[in-house]
């Protein structure tokens, strides 16, 4: 089961993680200035592909790896949707490592720790999949594109 988060989409608007119940997820810390942000294309495939299957990709903006996401979250929004077509969900700006890590964050990182146990986001486009109970399954790097998970993601839907 998802716990009760509550999170600001691109607009501001309120949202919580519950809303997406019964989905499996995607959930990715994104940038637009980062050598992995031709990544949006093949999320967007993804989600394109697996929405009617249950999938939906939450899309969390972070500034905290070599500022890399320095805008708005209008400039953000207006850059995924001019460049990649964006249509999956989008949020407000978070932290996902530190002080002022985002209960969402915490969550993931304490479900799905990466190599030798260690809770830390390394670098934007990390990627945690749940299944559609809310179990976070598997924290996929920077470097996988989604692409090669996608087979992986296609079996559990």
């Amino acid at each position: 089961m998802l716990p009760n988060i509550q999170l600001d989409d691109i607009k501001n608007t309120p949202r919580n993680l519950q809303d997406y119940a019964g989905k499996s997820l995607l959930i990715v810390n994104v940038a637009s200035k980062c050598g992995f942000t031709n990544q949006y294309k093949g999320l967007q495939s993804l989600y394109e592909q697996y929405q009617s299957k249950g999938l939906e990709i939450l899309g969390f903006p972070c500034n905290q790896f070599g500022s890399q996401e320095p805008g708005s979250e209008e400039d953000i929004q207006n850059f995924c949707e001019t460049n990649y077509k964006i249509t999956f969900p989008m949020f407000a700006k978070i932290d996902v490592n530190g002080a002022n890590t985002h209960p969402l964050y915490a969550f993931l990182k304490q479900e799905c720790p990466g190599i030798l146990g260690t809770e830390s986001i390394k670098w934007n486009f990390t990627k945690f999949f749940l299944n559609k109970e809310g179990k976070v399954l598997k924290r996929y790097a920077s470097n996988d594109d989604p692409a090669s998970i996608a087979k992986e993601i296609a079996s559990q839907l």
